[in-house]
């Protein structure tokens, strides 16, 4: 009896195929999700950059660019252009109304300083000080001179009783005005050398200081608007060269300042 011979089946076995397909659908599944998870690295890092800058909270404009601009984004360019015109025209209005602002005042305080010039002149003329207090204008204001002879003896910053007089009715003149006083001490340029003065510099100091000082303990003026300066021999008014004008030149200046260099 002969054996059968068995059928040999060429190709790959049907469940092979399925295998095959399953397998393929599996691989076509996770490239799907791959390709559906893929992150844009520079929008990541652009996003996590701005989460770190404080500033985002400040209504900065988004650090991402846009990938379809509209023209809304371009308006808000051309508003904020308009913006910075009409600030800078406003800064130029202001500026100007200022500076117009700023010479009226100065013209103003010039005419104030003149009348004031003027009635100090008629105080002085009034009170017969006009041989013992000169008054001027220049470009800081008016200025009062007083003599050394009136207040201080030779090398000494004490107050005369003889000068108190004078002294009093100035702290009268000054209490009808607001404007701030510097009271300037000057001397020629002889040599001083005591134990209290050293220098000029120090009896000059002590003589602008000691004028102040009389003026605010017998008047209701505030002390704030005094201002103390020795300039020693720095600043004569004639040559130290001869005894009449050493004795111009040793002497206290109050200067009543312009309401502008305050």
């Amino acid at each position: 009896m002969k054996r059968r011979k068995k059928k040999v089946v060429k190709g790959a076995p049907k469940w092979m195929v399925t295998f095959a397909d399953m397998v393929t659908l599996i691989l076509v599944f996770f490239v799907l999700l791959f390709s559906m998870s893929q992150i844009d690295l520079v929008k990541f890092q652009a996003v996590a950059e701005s989460f770190r800058n404080r500033m985002i909270f400040d209504s900065y404009p988004s650090t991402l660019e846009m990938d379809h601009p509209t023209e809304n984004s371009e308006h808000r360019e051309q508003n904020e252009g308009s913006d910075d015109t009409l600030n800078n025209l406003s800064d130029a209005e202001d500026q100007e109304q200022n500076e117009q602002t700023n010479s009226e005042v100065m013209e103003d305080n010039q005419e104030s300083l003149d009348k004031l010039l003027a009635e100090i002149k008629t105080f002085l003329r009034e009170n017969n000080l006009e041989n013992t207090i000169t008054a001027n204008r220049t470009d800081q204001g008016v200025v009062l001179i007083l003599q050394e002879r009136i207040l201080f003896d030779t090398a000494e910053a004490e107050i005369k009783s003889s000068g108190e007089p004078f002294l009093e009715k100035v702290s009268l003149l000054l209490g009808n005005i607001p404007n701030e006083i510097r009271v300037e001490g000057h001397t020629d340029n002889r040599p001083i050398s005591t134990a209290r003065y050293p220098s000029n510099w120090e009896l000059s100091g002590a003589r602008a200081s000691s004028v102040i000082r009389y003026i605010i303990d017998n008047s209701n003026l505030d002390q704030s608007r005094f201002i103390a300066v020795g300039y020693g021999d720095t600043r004569p008014i004639v040559k130290n060269n001869s005894e009449a004008n050493w004795r111009k030149n040793r002497r206290v200046e109050i200067v009543i300042l312009e309401l502008s260099q305050q």
